[in-house]
């Protein structure tokens, strides 16, 4: 399979400034196949080592941050000679190892010639507070499940998958109906590797499934062995809650529906948990169509989306045979689904600021305001059905006249005097 990652990788192994680089994401996205890929194709020989194996040299760092020293070790442990321009060193699952996210300042400063990838997902990264954090020492690099992009990749449809990224929007018109039908896939099956690999082999939905639940149960032991216990329960109940939070048609996370007289601040350690894990995230609204778009969040008014629009819909328990209802699959949850891909295929590009903008008196929402990083803000519909009616966003439109507005939904490409329309599986190539 391929991910696009891989293109940002190859940037940081040329950069001049390159610093160890930890790269982060949510468990069973695939970083530890990514870095081992990159590792094969780009170095002559890979240091791998996983601090979470039981035979690892966990206590690696303890004595001392003397290169020298480390290198050694790290020769004997692989069983080769390490060369600083030909060797790609992978720390995984660094968080296993006491003072290893310290160790990446003295790479920084004592031997720079190094290439080094730090990987762990943010559960782990987050559990050592008391270690010295490398401020201004490292680089980051986040892995996100599989965008639509890499999906129709996975599915051998390369000539379509370079016409998306091209953004030939007129050409993409004649593969309309296959794409719309790739699309229902995905909605299904998400980007997870597993389950997309799985797909790609089997075509087996059941087993699409059993795979997603596979991952949800892992994510959950994961809860119990890193949560803070005071915040476990919270943290289950918030979790649990996201079906129902993204099936309403305000999208707004409403903490009434954890349970009854549920406050924000009996529940914001658990969402700040869940977020910095990659589990969860967090979109502000915004109070004013204003730049920076930032300065004007409400904290106190969110969305919360899941990391993966598959791994939603098996928390859903929606049913395989959505697939070939018609449109039914964009419209489950009132749209829950369309909105909950829309947002991920936002996330892997890291320019946009992702916010949404409810007018005063909360009747009317615009789905999406994005930032982009040319400083233009885009709102954004999402309209899931064939009902292209959209209130909200034409009213928003006629007040603040922005230079570009979109609406995505199942129809074709088309160029409005006040909006574009845009079809769903295209909303990338904004």
């Amino acid at each position: 399979m391929y991910r696009i990652k891989i293109k940002e990788l190859i940037q940081w192994k040329l950069s001049k400034k390159r610093k160890p680089l930890i790269f982060l994401g949510a468990r069973q996205v695939g970083k530890t196949w990514l870095i081992q890929q990159f590792g094969k194709t780009e170095y002559k020989q890979m240091a791998y080592i996983n601090f979470e194996r039981p035979n690892a040299p966990k206590d690696l760092f303890e004595m001392d941050f003397e290169m020298g020293r480390i290198i050694t070790v790290l020769n004997a442990y692989c069983n080769l000679k390490i060369t600083a321009a030909d060797t790609l060193i992978v720390f995984d699952e660094i968080q296993a190892a006491p003072k290893g996210i310290t160790a990446l300042k003295y790479f920084y400063e004592d031997s720079p010639q190094y290439h080094i990838i730090a990987a762990g997902s943010m559960l782990g990264i987050n559990i050592h507070p008391e270690e010295s954090f490398p401020v201004g020492k490292v680089d980051f690099m986040k892995l996100y499940p599989m965008n639509f992009y890499e999906f129709l990749l996975a599915m051998g449809e390369t000539g379509i998958a370079e016409l998306l990224e091209k953004q030939d929007l007129e050409n993409l018109f004649f593969f309309n109906s296959k794409l719309i039908n790739y699309l229902r896939y995905y909605l299904y099956v998400g980007g997870m590797p597993e389950a997309v690999e799985d797909f790609v082999e089997n075509r087996d939905w059941q087993n699409v499934r059993r795979i997603q639940n596979q991952i949800l149960t892992s994510y959950r032991n994961d809860f119990s062995k890193h949560a803070p216990k005071e915040i476990l329960p919270r943290l289950n109940m918030v979790w649990d809650s996201m079906s129902a939070q993204l099936a309403k048609e305000n999208k707004k996370f409403i903490y009434g529906l954890l349970k009854t007289g549920a406050r924000a601040k009996d529940f914001e350690l658990a969402i700040q948990w869940l977020t910095d894990a990659g589990l969860l995230h967090k979109v502000y609204n915004v109070t004013k169509y204003a730049l920076p778009l930032v300065a004007y969040q409400e904290l106190s008014a969110f969305k919360l989306f899941h990391n993966d629009v598959g791994l939603l819909g098996a928390m859903a328990q929606l049913n395989s045979r959505v697939i070939v209802d018609g449109d039914a699959v964009f419209t489950e949850f009132k749209g829950a689904l369309s909105e909950q891909y829309v947002f991920q295929q936002f996330t892997q590009k890291e320019n946009l600021l992702i916010h949404y903008f409810t007018f005063d008196n909360s009747k009317y929402e615009v789905d999406f305001l994005v930032q982009t990083k040319a400083n233009e803000i885009i709102p954004i519909e999402v309209k899931a059905g064939t009902n292209l009616t959209a209130n909200s966003f034409k009213l928003f439109c006629q007040k603040y006249s922005p230079a570009k507005a979109i609406r995505t939904s199942l129809a074709d490409y088309k160029e409005e005097t006040w909006m574009t329309n845009l079809p769903l599986y295209a909303i990338s190539t904004i």
